[in-house]
């Protein structure tokens, strides 16, 4: 059995809990093919010339997705069927609760899926599984109903809801991408909670799309649109070496409108920005309107160039506003993640940029296999200063 360097000794060292499986719901299955290839490549490269000690079994493969599937009924109603034995597996689903591209049958109408929906069919694989997994773990990098994560007056907590219910049907971890209020996981304590934020992909992604930033204190400044940010916008500032600031969001609380209350006005704290590159960091971009505002507002302040970094490009409201302030110079840069579904004409767009998360999630699916300590996965500090220092010398990232 030949070890081709030392990292990849230390998995020989600790052998994995269980055979890996992957559930790739329908609804994230170009991410979850990607995934599959790495996990399958990882493995390969481990084990060069194949593996026969039965304590490995399974361990390489040529594949570790399963198969199974979600069919419906003419009412609507729905099932899974699982096609293939998950008895004694370490079980991992991947979902994306917010595919918005996926339709179904119902009464003979054309029907689109909702986040409702793709909950719904991720809780009826997990009821297929029926406890013979030996683990269940679920990766939804957006969470369901995150944005619903407190109670302000007689309202709903689905979050909270949806992660007690979870572990309620024996998933024994949740692994999410910078979810709105980590808090949010005391719901259900004893369960599992891993949450990622995509930094170095974030400066990956910039420094391969811009060839002439000047990474310093002088020249670069982290922006979080509101204190909801913030504590991103601090982490990613200290390990570059840069200083940050923020915005805060002014609201008229006498009214609501649309289920919240307005934004009177975006107020900045923070150090001058004149003539400094700006980088922006949130979770999401859902309308846009908000974030549009605080790039216009750091351009009237004198700014040099708007780079916005968001892990969900939702874009709920169409490009056009996006098209025409990136033409009004009011930004340079949007760079979000492939965590979730996008538009095809995003992908176009001359002002995007994609920060490929394939990897990194393959990666945290590994580790957690072997159970293995994920801290550096978690805070890839090392990573993002040495990825740096290749930009500054000019090395090929």
């Amino acid at each position: 059995m030949e070890i081709i360097n030392e990292k990849d000794d230390l998995f020989t060292k600790k052998l994995a809990v269980a055979p890996l499986k992957l559930l790739v719901m329908p609804n994230i299955q170009e991410l979850g093919d990607k995934v599959d290839e790495y996990l399958v490549d990882f493995r390969h490269e481990r084990f060069p010339d194949g593996i026969n000690d039965p304590e490995h079994q399974g361990y390489v493969a040529d594949s570790y997705k399963t198969q199974f599937s979600l069919p419906r009924f003419g009412s609507g109603e729905g099932k899974a069927i699982l096609q293939e034995s998950i008895r004694g597996k370490d079980l991992y689903i991947l979902t994306d609760v917010i595919n918005y591209s996926m339709t179904y049958q119902m009464n003979g109408f054309k029907n689109r899926y909702s986040p409702d929906d793709h909950y719904q069919d991720l809780k009826r694989v997990i009821a297929a599984v029926a406890g013979k997994a030996h683990r269940i773990s679920v990766v939804m990098p957006f969470m369901y109903e995150s944005r619903q994560h407190k109670r302000t007056s007689r309202e709903s907590l689905d979050c909270a809801m949806m992660i007690e219910e979870l572990s309620d049907m024996g998933v024994s971890d949740l692994m999410t991408f910078d979810a709105h209020d980590p808090s949010v996981q005391a719901a259900a304590p004893l369960c599992g909670f891993d949450n990622f934020s995509p930094f170095y992909q974030f400066l990956r992604a910039l420094l391969q799309g811009e060839e002439d930033l000047m990474i310093d204190a002088d020249h670069v400044v982290v922006i979080s649109p509101d204190e909801g940010a913030l504590n991103r916008a601090i982490y990613f500032a200290t390990v570059l070496g840069v200083d940050t600031g923020m915005f805060y969001k002014r609201r008229d609380y006498a009214h609501i409108v649309d289920g919240k209350n307005p934004i009177v006005a975006h107020e900045f704290l923070g150090d001058p920005v004149d003539g400094k590159d700006v980088i922006i960091v949130d979770d999401m971009i859902s309308s846009g309107g908000s974030m549009l505002d605080t790039a216009k507002q750091l351009k009237s302040m004198n700014a040099n160039r708007v780079f916005i970094c968001c892990t969900f490009g939702l874009f709920t409201d169409g490009l056009d506003r996006f098209d025409e302030a990136y033409n009004n110079g009011i930004f340079d840069r949007i760079i979000t993640t492939n965590l979730h579904y996008r538009r095809p004409e995003l992908l176009d767009r001359e002002w995007y940029i994609e920060a490929d998360m394939s990897k990194l999630i393959a990666q945290i699916i590994d580790f957690s296999n072997h159970d293995m300590s994920m801290d550096k996965v978690v805070t890839p500090t090392e990573k993002i200063r040495e990825i740096l220092a290749s930009y500054n010398e000019h090395i090929d990232i």
